[in-house]
């Protein structure tokens, strides 16, 4: 935990624990790939690890900062310019570097630490893109929106690290080794042929 937040405790504390583990296995899941494999759409929806981490970067500056009245630090040209409506928050443009959007990502976490350090769970806070009858919300409700999603996506990058190069997530060598692995992705074929 960030030593900015050694005063928070309790749930906000437990949020940002969690919030904090699924941003690094986030990145993590980009270490020792090359640019193409980090930008290449890896699913029919294009998902690519590098569009996940510029995705949750819009997320956290977003939810855990304009939503509850902190402006972010930094510009990000896909909500300037509006082309977050049409994905551009999913990928990565060519000039778009791993060293630039992982910096913004960065500079959003710092951000986002900063808002749990100093907003209490129960303040209100807006989402002006929301369907006008759900709008007014709390932080706590954001806070715990954006570490669930974070670890949705943590787990979608998990899947495409695996796609790219059989590499599992950051728990797969805790359940076994490349035996193990081997005899249970057998059992699990055998039940499925069997189950058909």
């Amino acid at each position: 935990m960030s030593s900015g937040l050694a005063g928070v405790g309790g749930i906000a504390a437990d949020l940002h624990h969690y919030l904090q583990e699924s941003r690094e296995s986030l990145m993590g899941a980009l270490d020792g790939l090359d640019e193409y494999a980090i930008r290449r759409p890896m699913t029919p929806s294009a998902t690519n690890l590098l569009g996940l981490v510029k995705h949750v970067t819009g997320i956290e500056l977003s939810y855990l900062g304009d939503c509850v009245g902190r402006v972010a630090p930094v510009a990000l040209p896909w909500l300037e310019d509006g082309s977050i409506w049409d994905g551009a928050d999913m990928w990565a443009t060519a000039d778009q570097t791993r060293d630039y959007l992982m910096g913004l990502y960065r500079t959003a976490w710092a951000h986002s630490d900063a808002s749990i350090a100093t907003i209490d769970l129960a303040a209100p806070a807006h989402v002006a893109w929301w369907p006008e009858e759900r709008r007014d919300t709390t932080f706590g409700h954001l806070l715990a929106r954006v570490a669930a999603e974070t670890a949705q996506h943590a787990g979608h990058a998990d899947i495409v690290r695996e796609l790219l190069d059989g590499r599992g997530g950051r728990d797969h060598a805790d359940l076994g080794d490349e035996a193990w692995w081997s005899e249970y992705v057998d059992r699990v074929q055998q039940a499925a042929v069997l189950g058909r």
